[in-house]
């Protein structure tokens, strides 16, 4: 799932899919198709195709930039999910247009995580925390004599302060945040997380951390980052047992306004503990 080595069979799909149909791994093909109906539930808000924005803005090899609107419309003809063809009968992919690239880096990471958990619990392992790196974690029964695990979720100014608490059983949580990657030019910090219509850093957003069954699907859905609030209260009206946590900016240095929304349809089952504390 690499788009950093040329053997992967990401790389493979990228160099070869506008040009053939390609016949892809079973579990790959599965994660294609899921981070595809992801990117139409959130209208292209998650898009797997976004890595030549991202690349235009210096990102992929961490030295930013920022592009010409020249070079910003240039790349958007290259982006976009309605641009990759499967085909699960024959298990292939294709591209409609040359320059797309597939990248998998806003969900194979939770995907990586709940292949964990399934080692774990295939093993006899009834408790454990496995983390991605922290921005995407499972959290797999609760530690000896607790009901829970506990985990901070950090204040979006503030790495060694945390914002609010999150006790969890069986359940994941996924973070998207402007301060996970970023750079500042001419006094404006310009974050990683993109709009992948317009091109542009998402903006009047800090975080994003939402609850949900699985980590491959907190992790794609992390990104309702882009939707914002209002946009996501439209997406969990319609999606059942999430919860997603906003820390907005308000105006006033280091201040913030934390926004906590649930799907309309929220009935979690009686092993599950999700309990968000200030």
């Amino acid at each position: 799932m690499s788009n950093y080595k040329p053997e992967s069979e990401l790389s493979q799909i990228n160099r070869d899919a506008a040009s053939r149909a390609v016949l892809v791994e079973p579990n790959l093909f599965a994660l294609i198709q899921k981070s595809l109906l992801y990117s139409q539930e959130t209208g292209g808000a998650f898009d797997i195709t976004v890595g030549p924005v991202m690349k235009a803005w210096g990102f992929f090899r961490g030295q930013g930039r920022v592009p010409t609107p020249d070079e910003l419309h240039a790349v958007l003809g290259h982006v976009g999910y309605q641009h990759v063809k499967l085909d699960p009968a024959d298990r292939t992919i294709r591209f409609d247009v040359p320059g797309v690239e597939l990248d998998l880096g806003g969900i194979a990471k939770g995907y990586a995580v709940d292949r964990a958990v399934g080692v774990l619990r295939q093993n006899g392992i009834t408790a454990a925390l496995v983390s991605g790196g922290m921005s995407s974690i499972y959290a797999l029964g609760a530690p000896p004599d607790q009901d829970a695990w506990k985990i901070t979720v950090r204040d979006p100014f503030d790495e060694h302060k945390a914002a609010n608490v999150v006790y969890l059983k069986n359940f994941s949580m996924s973070t998207s945040g402007n301060y996970n990657k970023f750079f500042k030019l001419g006094g404006k910090t310009y974050s990683h997380i993109m709009n992948p219509h317009t091109g542009m850093p998402v903006e009047d957003m800090l975080s994003t951390t939402d609850f949900v069954a699985s980590t491959t699907d907190s992790d794609a859905l992390s990104k309702l980052y882009v939707l914002g609030v209002e946009g996501s209260r439209r997406y969990l009206a319609a999606h059942p047992n999430i919860q997603a946590l906003f820390y907005v900016p308000t105006g006033d240095d280091h201040d913030f306004e934390r926004v906590l929304l649930r799907s309309a349809s929220y009935h979690l089952p009686a092993d599950v503990i999700v309990k968000i504390e200030q």
